[in-house]
Formats: C-alpha cells, sequence, structure tokens
C-alpha cells in the first residue's frame, strides 16, 4: 500500500508561481516513475506531467509545456512540480501518483488527499 501526500498548493493571480511537493511511503519510491494530475471543478482527472524513475526522462501534457518542471529527490522519496506562469486554466486539485510510462496512466490505485491551486484572473 502506498501512502502519498501532497502539499504547497494555494491561491495566485494569473502569471504566478506555485512549487507542489509530494511524499510517497510504502513502495520503492526510487523504482517508479512519478507523475502529477490534476482535476479541474467538474471534470475528470487528468494527466499533468511524469518524471523516469531516476529523473532523466520528463513529460508534459501539452498544455502546460514550458511553464511547469517536475523533479524528483529519491532521498527524501518526494517528487515536485514547480508551476510558473499560472493561468487561471491551471485551477483544480492536484495528486500526485505512480505513473505508467507510454500511456501516463496512474499506477496505483489509491490516492492522496491532494493539493489545491486556485489562480485567479
Amino acid at each position: 500500500q502506498v501512502q502519498l501526500v501532497e502539499s504547497g498548493g494555494g491561491s495566485v493571480q494569473a502569471g504566478g508561481s506555485l512549487r507542489l511537493s509530494c511524499t510517497a511511503s510504502g513502495r520503492t519510491f526510487s523504482d517508479n516513475a512519478m507523475g502529477w494530475f490534476r482535476q479541474a471543478p467538474g471534470k475528470e482527472r487528468n494527466f499533468v506531467a511524469t518524471i523516469g524513475s531516476q529523473g532523466g526522462y520528463t513529460y508534459y501534457a501539452d498544455s502546460v509545456k514550458g511553464r511547469f518542471s517536475i523533479s524528483r529527490d529519491n532521498a527524501k522519496n518526494t517528487v515536485y512540480l514547480q508551476m510558473n506562469s499560472l493561468k487561471p486554466e491551471d485551477t483544480g486539485v492536484y495528486y500526485c501518483n505512480g505513473v505508467l510510462l507510454g500511456n501516463y496512466i496512474p499506477l496505483w490505485g489509491s490516492w492522496g488527499q491532494g493539493t489545491q491551486v486556485t489562480v485567479s484572473s
């Protein structure tokens, strides 16, 4: 069983920045690609970004390319999402999970509580 704890969300104006963190426990963190997903109000949860198990590979959804940057620290079992130039359409609850590379779908069935990001225009 994996435990995921997200943090770092908040309310910002358009153009602002936030840095999200997710700490995982209960699994061998460094064995898995990790990623971020977000769920906008009234919509499904969608893929945002992923990073390979050792950090050498990253991939982003088209909507965040050039604005978001994913990184990880395997010594701390933590994955980060640096979000710059935020837009109102980035608003939603952000979750982390393991990622099945190629399909970019969540690896594990359990989710953390997520962290809310609200971007005002």
